[in-house]
């Protein structure tokens, strides 16, 4: 016991060593000079004005990409960082740079600091804006530190963002094919057998083209995650318990569409379900445009309906006092 008692103290005053060191190493501030340099600078990014961006950088300025695989590669100098701001302010309709919602500045004196003398400026940005040319949407979340010296000028910006967008932009100046339209295909022919098993009440058979997982939404529905094939049958029985289905119509005809990007399997078809409701024995036309996701094994996995309640709706009740 005394053996074990010895090793426990031991341990104890360990783990209190590793999690009691603590040593500072400069202060932050949520007001500084030097945040206030750093507003003036993103401000003037977005206005274009590099005449007052040049007076508040140094001569040596320097700038790099946070994310790229090798960001000292990648550096831009004076003069190619104001011509790459230029390209957002130029070509963004409704540009804008404002703090991330819940966000503010920090900056940091660091002690002893070889580069900057120890002062950083950190930023939590939401960039927006509209690409004249392509109508890409830029609306994305973006970090920069920024390095000032004894000054308050601006020596280095690292940037970190997500540059998808970015080459969306850059691909959408070109003509691109993503994938093949089928007005004939397999996948086309099961959604024709779905609906015409549906017609004639052949609800199992209906449900059989389903994969078991499949999920279901419509327009109306808020959550696109959708409800699952038993939730959809429990509606489509209750739908049957308050119309007959005379007849359902193709409209035009179905497109099969596989793409190239996600692999995706997607079959557009538009119908017109002729029903009588059974409480009054109105007859209504209902145009429906589903969209069939498939597998890999010809299975439907998800299926979106649109359609308009409104021509479901009865008769107005008229109340009388």
């Amino acid at each position: 016991m005394k053996t074990t008692n010895t090793l426990f103290i031991i341990a104890f005053l360990s783990i209190s060593a590793v999690f009691g060191q603590k040593k500072t190493n400069g202060k932050i501030y949520i007001e500084h000079p030097a945040i206030t340099v750093v507003q003036d600078f993103v401000k003037a990014s977005v206005a274009g004005d590099t005449t007052k961006m040049t007076n508040l950088m140094t001569d040596d300025f320097v700038a790099y990409n946070g994310t790229s695989n090798d960001p000292q590669g990648g550096a831009m100098d004076e003069a190619a960082f104001l011509k790459n701001v230029m390209l957002y302010h130029d070509q963004l309709d409704y540009y804008s740079i404002e703090p991330f919602a819940g966000s503010y500045p920090d900056a940091l004196e660091y002690k002893g600091s070889e580069h900057n003398n120890g002062t950083t400026v950190l930023t939590w940005n939401h960039v927006k804006g509209i690409h004249k040319t392509t109508g890409v949407k830029i609306d994305a979340a973006a970090h920069r530190q920024y390095d000032l010296n004894k000054d308050n000028k601006i020596q280095r910006v690292i940037s970190y963002r997500n540059g998808s967008v970015i080459n969306e932009i850059q691909d959408s100046f070109a003509d691109r094919a993503n994938g093949t339209i089928y007005n004939h295909h397999e996948n086309i022919n099961t959604v024709r057998k779905m609906i015409h098993a549906f017609e004639h009440k052949d609800l199992e058979k209906a449900y059989s083209f389903y994969d078991e997982n499949a999920r279901f939404a419509d327009i109306h529905t808020s959550d696109m995650k959708g409800i699952s094939l038993a939730e959809q049958k429990a509606r489509d029985t209750a739908f049957l318990d308050e119309f007959e289905v005379s007849s359902i119509d193709m409209v035009g005809y179905p497109d099969y569409l596989h793409y190239e990007m996600g692999d995706a399997r997607v079959v557009q078809s538009w119908w017109n379900f002729n029903l009588i409701r059974k409480s009054d024995k109105t007859a209504v036309k209902l145009p429906i445009l589903f969209i069939n996701d498939f597998n890999s094994d010809g299975k439907i996995i998800y299926e979106t309906a649109y359609f308009s309640e409104k021509v479901l709706e009865g008769p107005s009740k008229i109340v009388s006092n």
